[in-house]
């Protein structure tokens, strides 16, 4: 069986690779979907088929898609392109013949307040429409989100965020990706929708006291509204529409839209999600 994974050389995708690997699955039945085929030389290294394909060419996807079983779309980076991207790559797989599409959308994406759900929506219902069996993967926040400049969180002694109290039951992406392993691996998951998250729900300032512990020194939350938090991340140099919507999604934690408590993640993988505390070490 023939598995396709699209932006194989991201931080998910990569995952989402191994992940098929630990599970079984041979190096020259998975394909591996990249704009830059050097970024993929130690996949194809492995044994791993790396296929070159833009998200903007439906040809060059119709053309790494041929032969492939199933495709774990990996949901583009780019927020604000992903849904032309998107019906592409949809597009693509339905003239290839690609016979289930396990897709990673975001937690509730039919409902959620959050803009960045926008394009998570838009795109569950064309793979619904596609007539193609599909997965949807509706994943939560990932802990590196806060691990990603932790030197400089650490430095700075404060954790920045519109938050509030409410609670984000994150996983690492080792997590996620094992859970869109199992999907494409395993059957019985046609018409599936899971929501996504750890098993560890933590606040801002559970966070911050994880993050003061490990690096032994006092680090606290700091509270600030959703428009300012904007101007922060505008500051740091994200584009402005960017920086709205995580902004926003910033700002629905405290309205519970990064939280879950529906066990999917652990009842896929078979054990708890990776705790907080794991991957700062």
């Amino acid at each position: 069986m023939s598995i396709a994974v699209t932006g194989a050389t991201g931080n998910l995708g990569r995952h989402v690779v191994e992940a098929l690997i630990d599970r079984g699955t041979p190096a020259a039945d998975i394909v591996a979907v990249v704009r830059n085929p050097q970024k993929a030389a130690d996949l194809a290294a492995n044994g791993v088929d790396v296929k070159e394909a833009d998200y903007g060419d439906v040809a060059a996807l119709e053309a790494a898609l041929v032969g492939v079983d199933r495709l774990i779309l990996i949901s583009g980076s780019e927020v604000g392109s992903r849904l032309p991207q998107h019906t592409n790559i949809v597009t693509a797989a339905k003239a290839a013949g690609v016979g289930f599409i396990a897709y990673t959308s975001i937690l509730d994406a039919q409902h959620t307040p959050l803009k960045l759900a926008a394009e998570h929506k838009a795109t569950e219902d064309l793979i619904a429409e596609s007539g193609i069996p599909f997965a949807f993967l509706r994943n939560g926040w990932y802990w590196e989100n806060f691990t990603a400049d932790l030197a400089g969180t650490i430095e700075r002694a404060v954790v920045v965020g519109a938050g509030g109290d409410g609670k984000i039951a994150a996983a690492a992406r080792v997590d996620y990706a094992e859970a869109a392993a199992v999907v494409a691996t395993t059957d019985g998951h046609d018409g599936a929708i899971y929501e996504l998250g750890g098993d560890e729900r933590l606040t801002y300032t559970e966070l911050a006291a994880q993050i003061s512990e490990f690096a032994g020194k006092p680090v606290v939350y700091q509270f600030v509204d959703e428009k300012a938090y904007e101007g922060i991340l505008e500051g740091a140099g994200l584009p402005a529409p960017v920086a709205q919507i995580l902004a926003d999604s910033d700002a629905g934690i405290a309205k519970g839209a990064l939280d879950t408590e529906s066990g999917d993640l652990q009842k896929l993988i078979g054990r708890s999600s990776t705790r907080f505390a794991d991957v700062l070490n």
